[in-house]
């Protein structure tokens, strides 16, 4: 096993780092890591200094003296981006901005039990409006699978675009299957009925969706 002080040293000359500013990282004196590393005080690292430290250089905390997980990782995580873009449940959103702003892990097989879809075709985007309340309020973070859209097309949630705008709504199949409606879960708000398939234009199906606590 690879001796942490060895392996801090190294990272902290590579990185071209000095033994004082990763400690004030730590909120220690500007001696610590000195002595951690040369004079072997204190013994380890708390869990909490080797955390940072290794959330920092972007390696296992095991290489600092964590826990050897024996089985490998504990969680493989999926990363899915969350696009800086709202999809209205009221009055429309401009799709302007369909880019990443950050990014959430998901456990790969929770994943799978969503959707057979590639990861690359899920995204996160933010609901604006109250037209889908009490199901989607405003605010809410909803998931996209993109791949699934007009062959699979069923009752459920979707976000459609309309103009330059998006819009999540709940698509319902009509009797016999050919056409269908368009519906907001808010009363006040319109329903539209006796829709072609084709006069739609789905961005993709809402999986999932996230919400803060009030």
């Amino acid at each position: 096993m690879s001796d942490p002080r060895a392996v801090l040293d190294e990272l902290i000359r590579n990185n071209r780092d000095d033994y004082s500013s990763i400690s004030r990282l730590l909120g220690r004196n500007a001696a610590y890591i000195q002595q951690f590393i040369k004079r072997g005080t204190p013994r380890a690292l708390s869990e909490g200094d080797r955390s940072i430290l290794a959330r920092y250089y972007g390696i296992d905390e095991a290489q600092l003296g964590g826990p050897v997980f024996k089985n490998g990782p504990v969680v493989d995580l999926v990363q899915i981006p969350i696009l800086d873009v709202a999809a209205s449940a009221g009055h429309g959103a401009l799709a302007e901005m369909e880019q990443k702003s950050a990014q959430f892990g998901f456990d790969q097989g929770w994943l799978k039990k969503l959707t057979s879809s590639k990861a690359s075709s899920l995204s996160i985007i933010r609901v604006l409006g109250d037209s889908m309340e009490p199901t989607l309020f405003d605010g809410d973070e909803v998931m996209v699978d993109l791949g699934d859209g007009h062959a699979r097309l069923r009752d459920g949630i979707y976000v459609l675009r309309m103009d330059d705008t998006l819009n999540v709504k709940r698509i319902a199949i009509e009797p016999k299957g050919r056409q269908i409606s368009v519906v907001s879960d808010n009363p006040a708000y319109p329903t539209w009925s006796g829709m072609s398939r084709q006069s739609i234009n789905i961005v993709g199906r809402v999986l999932w969706f996230g919400r803060k606590m009030q």
